[in-house]
């Protein structure tokens, strides 16, 4: 029950960190949001932990928790760390994946089908991370998995703001259906390609969307990607 409350916390406080409710340098008060969320300190406690691992939060000493400031062109760079181990990731898995992975990748494809039917884009973000870390494992290369997760991870609250923009859910469908079709067919040049696009094209909408949140900056522009 415990770890149900901080998932919900942490979904609470990432979207109000990433949509700048809690800008850049702000210090989260442990006592203030467990009374705020009425929730006890210590889901508080563990959804701060989190947010750390994911490098949205920076746990200080005598400071506590401070919201990390990430710039749109940092925020861009990941995006293409990202793309970058995404395409690894599907180019070893269209050589080395197996029924019981294509099976997996499938099955959670389908939920994320079920997801964007229903319109439910929070039930379609945790569906896609099981589609993503699918992909991953039929890499067989487990650093390569580590790495990808913990980056995915890292972008998560990113990766979920951007599914609300008009028209997203379905374009991130219909780009997991390419993704999966040219793995099954074993042409990991055509998965690296369009996992890519799936990927960066998330850093250039945010890109978008940050331009628009006066919070995180009047100034921030779009990065235009050059193609």
């Amino acid at each position: 029950q415990q770890s149900k409350i901080s998932e919900k916390l942490i979904d609470s406080l990432e979207e109000r960190i990433v949509t700048g409710v809690y800008p850049p340098g702000m210090r989260l008060d442990e006592t203030e949001l467990a009374n705020e969320f009425s929730v006890s300190r210590t889901p508080v406690r563990e959804a701060l932990i989190q947010l750390s691992s994911s490098g949205l939060i920076e746990i200080r000493p005598r400071r506590g928790a401070i919201v990390t400031e990430v710039s749109p062109n940092r925020l861009y760079e990941m995006f293409e760390v990202m793309a970058e181990l995404e395409s690894m990731s599907v180019r070893l898995a269209a050589r080395r994946h197996t029924e019981v992975d294509l099976r997996k990748i499938q099955e959670a494809q389908l939920a994320c089908e079920t997801a964007h039917d229903a319109g439910d884009i929070d039930a379609y973000y945790k569906e896609n991370e099981r589609f993503h870390l699918a992909v991953y494992a039929a890499s067989h290369n487990g650093f390569l998995c580590e790495e990808a997760t913990l980056m995915h991870r890292r972008l998560g609250a990113y990766r979920r703001l951007q599914l609300h923009c008009r028209g997203r859910l379905t374009e991130s469908r219909d780009e997991h259906r390419g993704v999966i079709e040219a793995i099954a067919a074993g042409d990991g040049e055509l998965a690296a390609k369009l996992v890519h696009a799936h990927v960066i094209v998330q850093g250039e909408l945010f890109s978008d969307l940050v331009a628009s949140i006066a919070r995180l900056g009047a100034t921030a522009e779009a990065i235009p990607l050059g193609r």
